[in-house]
């Protein structure tokens, strides 16, 4: 009996030390606020005005989100894209808003919500090539050079699906377009919203957008795993802003317009 008793205050203990974890996200974030982890050079997502302020679609849902949530503050903690999930899993942030695809692969390191998002892989093609290049399978050729950045799902596109062509990839997104407009590689491939600002920023007449994705990927926001409360809560609060047309009212203002280019340029 005595060992019973033991074994049973060691674990009331335990699960006491416990109780603060299995409370989730939700009791800290309305405490201390929510931390969202981006990288503000993913536009219309996120990017950096000429005040140096990050702003862009995830940072509006942020906004509106952590409202939702009850937080306090919102605080947007910029984040290499490289480091952007293990700053996560070591609670640099709350969650990540990034425009991130769903993948099998991530999806072993955090949870997902469900998709606020379906974009697919596009080409930035160089202008003196649009007789020659009318889609991705134009590419496929050794005699070209595409690009994408580093460690995206536009990497893995333009290597599963243009494989016989020449790959460069680069740290940013802007590295690779202005290569392209620079004559160096003949095509970006990249997801469709972030291509069709590019185009219209940078393009100067030497750049041809075939617009049409060839792949479909969901866009998701990331959080650590274990957590089915919290998860439970973004979901909810994804079905409320695309209920109420806070969300198209968005994907408006960073989609279908370029307006926002005058503060960034």
């Amino acid at each position: 009996m005595k060992t019973r008793l033991v074994a049973l205050a060691a674990l009331a203990a335990f699960s006491l030390n416990l109780s603060p974890a299995w409370a989730g996200k939700l009791e800290q974030i309305q405490k201390d606020g929510l931390r969202v982890c981006l990288e503000p050079a993913y536009m219309p997502f996120e990017l950096t005005n000429k005040r140096g302020e990050i702003i862009g679609f995830d940072p509006d849902l942020a906004a509106l989100m952590a409202k939702d949530l009850g937080a306090p503050k919102l605080d947007l903690v910029s984040t290499a894209w490289d480091g952007i999930i293990p700053a996560l899993i070591t609670n640099k942030c709350d969650i990540i808003m990034s425009g991130m695809t769903i993948t099998d692969e991530r999806k072993q390191k955090v949870d997902f919500s469900e998709p606020y998002m379906l974009i697919g892989q596009t080409v930035l093609l160089r202008e003196e090539l649009a007789d020659q290049v009318k889609s991705y399978k134009d590419l496929n050729n050794k005699k070209y050079k595409i690009a994408s950045k580093l460690g995206t799902t536009g990497e893995i596109a333009a290597k599963k699906h243009i494989p016989k062509a020449q790959y460069f990839s680069y740290e940013t997104e802007a590295e690779g377009v202005m290569e392209v407009v620079n004559g160096k590689v003949d095509a970006f491939i990249y997801d469709a919203p972030y291509n069709l600002v590019a185009n219209v920023q940078r393009g100067e007449g030497k750049l041809v957008f075939l617009d049409k994705p060839f792949t479909d990927e969901p866009i998701g926001w990331a959080i650590a795993q274990g957590d089915p409360e919290f998860l439970k809560a973004i979901n909810a609060f994804l079905v409320k802003v695309k209920k109420d047309g806070s969300h198209d009212k968005l994907h408006q203002k960073w989609f279908k317009n370029t307006d926002w280019l005058k503060d960034v340029q």
